[in-house]
């Protein structure tokens, strides 16, 4: 009998276990209370022992299942493969045996059946099944001592009732481990596609921004250093003018590529500390005279390391939202509380200000800030997050920034 892998046949194998034995039992203590002082007793007895042994050895000796092969933690030396086989062909041996000589053993046939279905190609098993009912059969016509058609029929019912039910059981769980496996395929996948579809958006958007500001002043910058170099002799003023103004652009350049690194790594977290430390130096920076910012830190009993593009985003909606209270909130306090859970981390930030409709028009300017709502909900989104927003006029405002941890590792 193969070793169980899961809870289903580890429950299966034990009830095999339990009903050979009750059968290999009764059929024992039948023996020998009806045929006290028996010459053959002894050898009834020791077969019976040694039947029991040869069981109870069978998920030792026969690891594995030739009849549906399955994941096994690797072994330094392997089974072979015959070893299950050789070892259920004992087994019978041993009960043929025995129902020579006892035909009340006949019905221990009942769990062998399953073995040989669970131990055997589908094949092999169904031969099996085929002696071991006409063993069966012939054991109960002895024991009547007159041909019965119901003990001539009834075994083979049975027995091809038992094997039908098996054999389609283990072909539903076949389909079903079947259809897991492509779920888990296309899962992966998908998976595998969304970040490519990631890493290409963020190509391209580097690739936009580089090419109208990077691009952009370093062939402006060449261009006046020619005309410098061109007019250098002649209008020494003009030259000068030419490279002060390449000066200029080259100064610009640098600030555009200090704001693509930022927006790569957030300095904050680049100072490290995690995000709480990051968030309490933007609650310093931020907080002043007129609004005072506070940051409060849920974690329970876990204190996991949240992913990098979690931490940064995270940040990037806390900034916004503080941009968003001082600009448009009229508020005194502000709060950061930052709660992590098992399956997710949630970001809140809730301010005193007037507050606002949320399902009302936005009536900002267009370009006022650099970020707003539909930012942080573009941001989050990337990540499977969420953005939530609670507000009425004069009650302040509650903005929640919900992330799974699972879905953005």
């Amino acid at each position: 009998m193969p070793e169980p892998h899961d809870p289903d046949e580890r429950w299966l194998g034990a009830v095999l276990h339990a009903a050979f034995f009750l059968l290999l039992g009764g059929a024992l203590a039948r023996f020998l209370t009806r045929h006290p002082g028996e010459p053959r007793a002894p050898w009834i007895i020791a077969l019976s022992c040694a039947l029991a042994v040869l069981h109870l050895l069978g998920p030792a000796l026969a690891d594995g299942t030739a009849a549906r092969p399955r994941p096994a933690r690797p072994r330094p030396f392997p089974r072979p493969w015959w070893l299950a086989p050789a070892w259920l062909a004992l087994v019978v041996a041993v009960w043929m045996v025995l129902v020579v000589l006892a035909p009340s053993y006949s019905w221990c046939a009942v769990p062998l059946f399953y073995t040989g279905l669970r131990t055997l190609p589908t094949g092999a098993a169904l031969v099996l099944v085929a002696v071991l009912t006409a063993f069966v059969v012939a054991a109960q016509l002895r024991l009547a001592g007159h041909v019965d058609p119901n003990l001539l029929l009834a075994p083979p019912a049975v027995a091809a009732l038992a094997t039908a039910v098996f054999l389609h059981t283990r072909r539903q769980a076949a389909r079903q481990r079947a259809l897991i496996d492509d779920l888990l395929h296309t899962r992966r996948d998908l998976a595998a596609s969304e970040r490519r579809a990631g890493t290409l958006a963020e190509r391209q958007r580097l690739s936009m921004e580089i090419h109208d500001t990077l691009a952009q002043g370093l062939s402006s910058q060449r261009m006046l250093l020619q005309a410098a170099e061109r007019v250098w002799e002649r209008e020494p003023d003009k030259a000068r003018g030419h490279v002060r103004s390449a000066a200029s652009v080259a100064e610009h350049n640098l600030a555009e590529a200090r704001r693509f690194v930022h927006d790569l790594a957030p300095a904050d977290l680049a100072r490290g500390g995690g995000l709480d430390a990051a968030l309490r130096a933007l609650a310093a920076r931020e907080g002043g005279d007129h609004l005072g910012v506070r940051v409060h830190v849920d974690a329970g009993a876990r204190t996991p390391p949240l992913p990098d593009r979690v931490q940064s985003a995270l940040l990037r909606v806390a900034q916004g939202a503080l941009a968003n209270v001082r600009e448009h909130a009229g508020a005194t306090t502000a709060v950061l509380t930052l709660t992590l859970l098992e399956d997710q981390v949630v970001l809140d930030v809730s301010d005193d200000g007037h507050g606002f409709d949320p399902a009302a028009p936005a009536t900002a300017p267009a370009g006022t800030r650099g970020h707003g709502l539909p930012a942080m909900r573009a941001r989050l989104g990337g990540l499977g997050g969420t953005l939530t927003v609670e507000s009425a006029p004069g009650e302040g405002t509650v903005l929640s920034a919900a992330v799974p941890l699972e879905a953005s590792r």
